[in-house]
């Protein structure tokens, strides 16, 4: 049995949800999420805490017990208490600056400023020139969002400059005079 996925989810206060088949919507006090679970799972509500659990012992449905179990479980974190993930911005001259805040603004060394609109539920601030936190409800989304943003100027190994994560390590290379 999946050791992840025999874990109950216990629901925090403000936050409710609702299973319609392999539908279950997820409400509280930052918004709602919603999605569409396999049908190798079935899910129940059992006085504030949710319980997923496998319609059988396929290999599949013991695959997406555990993943069902931990996206259930991000969807409550979510709308109770919210994602972010944190870019830090190294090299000189490379800063990002917030348009709002559906819209960022990043010098990263390119003859033009790149801008990268948030798509819905994401919201970027800059608390300096170099950090950018890109904050959301839907885990997936947050990461995708600062995946795709490192993505516009990964860190090189020479240098090191670039978008990383906070706390990414970033390994150097000897360059040509390092012999």
């Amino acid at each position: 049995m999946s050791r992840i996925g025999k874990q109950p989810i216990v629901l925090p206060d403000g936050v409710e949800v609702v299973i319609e088949g392999q539908r279950i919507v997820v409400r509280g006090p930052k918004g709602q999420l919603e999605r569409e679970l396999p049908t190798e799972v079935r899910v129940e509500l059992q006085d504030r805490t949710v319980v997923v659990s496998r319609v059988d012992d396929s290999r599949r449905a013991r695959a997406m017990h555990g993943l069902s179990r931990t996206l259930v479980a991000n969807m409550v974190e979510g709308v109770s208490r919210g994602y972010e993930k944190t870019l830090e911005i190294v090299g000189t001259g490379y800063r990002a600056q917030a348009k709002g805040s559906e819209e960022l603004e990043l010098a990263l060394g390119f003859s033009h400023p790149v801008v990268v609109r948030a798509p819905a539920g994401i919201a970027f601030t800059t608390p300096t020139q170099q950090r950018v936190v890109v904050s959301g409800i839907d885990k997936e989304l947050v990461g995708q969002v600062a995946a795709n943003i490192r993505r516009i100027r990964k860190p090189e190994p020479y240098k090191g400059k670039g978008v990383r994560y906070l706390g990414e390590r970033v390994i150097r290379k000897a360059g040509k005079a390092g012999k």
